[in-house]
């Protein structure tokens, strides 16, 4: 198909993906994007059980940039978001204490992925679809799927995915971003799940209706009720489980059964007094290979929001600022910035350098 000049693929549909689209889009440039998910989300993505729904990847949002709050703003306006938690919690040795600091958190409502389907509203947007490979150079863009079909050409292309996926891309077609992705550390979790029929005891001195507990455990860092989200009180008690990075990392290639009920022994071990849980009805969980980058792994003292080359490929993520919904939602909201500013260019130019003020690959 005959695409106009200066249009972008963006292949990952995660809050990076869609920041970048979303920055072009402002700026009336063409934009498709692609992810072999069934929807948009990426790491924001939730499971929908018969009897809950569950978010098992980021859980809330935090807010500290002045650029990204204006954004939050508008979501909070249009009703994907909403404040949560209002009653977290951190587990120590001597009980719970109610965790207290300055910083806005939300949620996405009904669900964390509402945030990335209303981002995704309006745009091009094909689900389910996996691209595997790309074909071409910096004078057309062609992306092949899993099926091997052909989608472009394309003036621009971003992949806006972990970076050790991003570098299968890039690799047979620019050294230097391939190098930069290698150098990237991404790191897994698991996530774990629970249901039970009957409500959580009580605990004592602490909120009856608790949302979240930050734990010290060697499994298990963080606790979510499910169903004291917003928008999800007609569902039962349910839990997500959060490993640690270096626990997950060591139990890489356990099975899910073996991984929630090593992390719900966790939780057990966490609760104050003699507390004791219900039986759970039903459990599981989920990997994420490559759930959180460690940025500073390298010694970098400032990590650049996003990498981009001369022959029209570019790269965004929270890989390439933090671990944060906010770092992801920036780089990508920067590289489209830097993209949109471009002017129109015939297939065989090249884009002018001096106007991209990220790092670019050499």
């Amino acid at each position: 198909m005959t695409q106009p000049q200066n249009n972008t693929a963006i292949i990952g549909a995660g809050i990076a993906g869609l920041a970048c689209a979303r920055a072009l889009a402002a700026a009336s440039r063409p934009v498709s994007l692609f992810d072999k998910a069934r929807g948009p989300g990426g790491r924001m993505s939730s499971r929908r059980l018969p009897e809950a729904t569950l978010d098992l990847g980021a859980q809330f949002l935090s807010v500290r940039d002045a650029t990204f709050a204006d954004a939050v703003e508008g979501w909070q306006a249009s009703g994907c978001l909403a404040e949560w938690p209002t009653s977290l919690w951190s587990a120590a040795e001597d009980g719970w204490h109610r965790h207290r600091d300055d910083l806005l958190r939300l949620c996405g409502t009904p669900r964390m992925s509402a945030l990335t389907r209303h981002l995704a509203e309006g745009l091009e947007l094909h689900a389910g679809t996996h691209i595997e490979r790309l074909e071409g150079d910096a004078r057309s863009w062609w992306l092949v799927d899993t099926e091997g079909s052909r989608h472009g050409p394309f003036t621009q292309v971003v992949v806006a995915t972990p970076a050790p996926q991003a570098r299968t891309l890039v690799a047979p077609h620019d050294a230097a971003l391939a190098e930069a992705c290698a150098a990237v550390i991404q790191r897994p979790c698991w996530a774990a799940w629970v249901l039970f029929d009957a409500p959580l005891p009580g605990l004592p001195e602490v909120d009856h209706d608790w949302q979240a507990v930050r734990l010290a455990d060697p499994a298990l860092r963080f606790v979510v009720r499910n169903h004291l989200k917003p928008g999800r009180h007609d569902q039962g008690e349910s839990l997500t489980l959060l490993a640690n990075l270096e626990w997950s990392e060591a139990r890489l290639e356990d099975g899910p059964e073996t991984i929630a009920e090593a992390l719900l022994d966790a939780f057990q071990r966490g609760l104050p007094g003699d507390v004791t849980l219900p039986e759970p009805s039903a459990m599981g969980a989920h990997r994420w290979r490559y759930a959180q980058p460690d940025v500073f792994a390298t010694g970098e003292a400032v990590n650049l929001d996003y990498r981009i080359s001369g022959n029209g490929l570019a790269l965004c993520g929270d890989g390439w600022r933090g671990p944060r919904i906010e770092d992801a939602w920036l780089s990508g909201h920067h590289l489209g910035e830097v993209l949109a500013s471009e002017p129109n260019r015939s297939p065989l130019s090249t884009p002018d350098a001096s106007r991209r003020k990220g790092h670019l690959a050499p």
